[in-house]
């Protein structure tokens, strides 16, 4: 580990591009803004040496015949979408005022308005595509604010600014490794509803398909729905062509039965989404390591 003075200077030198976009475009409209900060992400997944390796190394992983140009087009389009959507992310409270952007479908939404009305908590699942904070907006809005599980950063700076962002979607927030913990059992005990990505790699998961790959998973989500008696619902905000508005899309609640069953079949749903729309997932997240 570096040495304490060199890792905060570094954390500084790294905040810098982020801070400096986010400033220069302060006075700009809400979705210039964004498109703004999408740009500047698509340019450095197109020329910086590290973010294309690594985005094409997990791309290959699923589609190891795409052609490099092909490959090299798709990362500018998931980084023009990861950075839009991290700016709607650190904007939050602003980006939930924009309802007029949101068109909900799928018939999750009236299972989960149903289990509110029982008083009875939920877990809405989903993963690192589209923007997923729209999920949090529609339900907010509709009076079942939702909680979410996130994951802290190292970064002081980007830490600050990423809490408070999804803070204002809705709380409880807690951090990733206390699912299971005795404060996220309350809340949804309670008639609680959290929201909870489950495409990141879990260590002391199984194994199971995603993607077609075998990849480590967490089954803590289907473990709580069982214990607890609560909905499953996995959840998207797919952002259309023009970037700046969304299908909020709720499946059916997955059947309650085995947990590696039920898993799977959230693995299956993102997966189906992912291979829709490839440009709408972030592959970054070394999704298959160590599995």
């Amino acid at each position: 580990m570096l040495p304490r003075p060199i890792r905060s200077t570094w954390n500084h030198l790294r905040y810098i591009p982020l801070l400096s976009a986010l400033t220069w475009s302060r006075w700009q409209g809400f979705a210039m803004r964004s498109r703004a900060l999408g740009a500047a992400v698509g340019w450095v997944l197109r020329w910086f040496p590290i973010a294309r390796r690594r985005f094409d190394r997990e791309i290959t992983h699923i589609f190891p015949d795409m052609p490099k140009a092909e490959r090299a087009r798709l990362a500018r389009a998931m980084g023009r979408r990861m950075g839009q959507t991290l700016f709607e992310i650190y904007h939050c409270a602003e980006f939930q005022s924009r309802q007029e952007a949101f068109t909900v479908s799928g018939p999750g939404i009236a299972a989960l308005e149903a289990a509110r009305a029982a008083g009875k908590g939920a877990l809405i699942v989903s993963g690192h595509f589209g923007q997923w904070e729209a999920v949090r907006a529609v339900l907010k809005a509709r009076g079942m604010e939702t909680g979410a599980v996130y994951k802290p950063q190292t970064n002081p700076h980007y830490q600050r600014r990423l809490l408070a962002g999804i803070e204002a979607g809705g709380k409880p927030i807690l951090e990733t490794g206390r699912i299971g913990t005795t404060a996220l059992v309350r809340h949804l005990r309670a008639g609680g509803f959290m929201a909870i990505l489950l495409d990141e790699k879990y260590t002391e998961g199984v194994r199971l398909p995603f993607l077609g790959r075998p990849a480590l998973t967490s089954l803590a989500a289907a473990q709580l729905a069982l214990k607890y008696d609560l909905l499953m619902v996995p959840a998207y905000g797919i952002r259309s062509d023009d970037g700046d508005h969304f299908n909020v899309v709720f499946e059916d609640p997955i059947a309650h039965g085995d947990p590696v069953a039920m898993t799977q079949a959230f693995n299956d749903s993102l997966s189906a989404r992912i291979l829709a729309d490839p440009d709408q997932w972030y592959w970054l997240l070394r999704r298959w390591q160590g599995a």
